[in-house]
């Protein structure tokens, strides 16, 4: 453990959180004034400098404190081995939000080209704990600041991702918080809406086209491609060709994102032949 100056360090790149409630460092401040940290902060060597891995928090607060030296433990690591340390760290703290969490999953799976179970692996998570934070991103931001705000918990918001339209999602989202639904209720109230809208979705979808005009998609169209996505775990496009026919295109990043969609259509098509 090495006493290095504060302003030798740099913050964390792949720190989800983005806002440190100034309440909490004050506190945290004012104890460092009259006790030692009983934890250094783990940084590691970025050329002449040093970057934060863990410990922000109570970087912050020392300098509010007046420290110019803290107590860190120094390690080696390259780019992705510190992101995935961070990752690991902010997945034990009960304090950031799954959209905090969501958001840091999906920097480093674009800056890394990583799948979702590759990162799985590292982080030792089922692939669909992965899925299911990053469909929030998915959300309108003013759901998703309703979930960062805890007015709206993370199941709940889920059930609002088949309803699709934006507008609609927001329109569930505020009954959810003002009448007090539950998950179940919560799913309930957009299945019900669904079997409304989506009695005979083909038929549906005829049938708007002309209102919706070309390239436009209905909603019931993009609930089809969420219910899919849902399954398969990666983008699918419904696109309708004529009266009856049309395609579903389904996307996918990697060799072993291929692999993975491959396998699932597979194990289904197995599973339905022994039945």
């Amino acid at each position: 453990v090495l006493r290095i100056p504060v302003d030798q360090i740099d913050p964390n790149p792949h720190q989800p959180r983005r806002q440190f409630d100034a309440d909490e460092l004050k506190t945290l401040a004012e104890s460092l004034q009259s006790h030692q940290l009983l934890q250094p902060i783990l940084v590691r060597r970025v050329e002449d400098r040093y970057q934060l891995v863990s410990g922000e928090r109570r970087w912050r607060a020392a300098q509010m404190a007046g420290w110019e030296t803290i107590p860190a433990t120094v390690r080696e690591a390259d780019d992705r081995t510190a992101a995935e340390w961070s990752l690991i760290e902010n997945l034990q703290r009960r304090d950031l939000s799954p959209i905090e969490k969501a958001r840091s999953f999906q920097r480093y799976l674009r800056e890394y080209q990583a799948t979702q179970e590759q990162l799985a692996r590292q982080l030792q998570l089922d692939r669909s704990t992965i899925a299911n934070l990053l469909r929030l991103l998915e959300l309108p931001a003013a759901v998703q600041r309703e979930i960062e705000t805890g007015k709206l918990g993370a199941g709940h918001a889920r059930a609002l991702l088949p309803l699709g339209e934006e507008s609609l999602q927001e329109a569930y989202c505020r009954r959810v918080i003002e009448e007090g639904w539950s998950v179940r209720e919560t799913e309930r109230q957009v299945a019900q809406r669904l079997k409304s809208d989506e009695a005979n979705p083909l038929a549906d979808l005829e049938r708007r086209a002309g209102k919706l005009g070309k390239g436009v998609k209905s909603r019931q169209t993009q609930a089809l491609e969420r219910e899919l996505k849902m399954a398969i775990g990666a983008k699918v496009e419904i696109q309708q060709r004529g009266k009856q026919a049309g395609k579903i295109v389904i996307h996918f990043s990697s060799h072993e994102e291929f692999e993975r969609i491959h396998r699932i259509l597979a194990e289904g098509r197995v599973a339905r032949d022994a039945a």
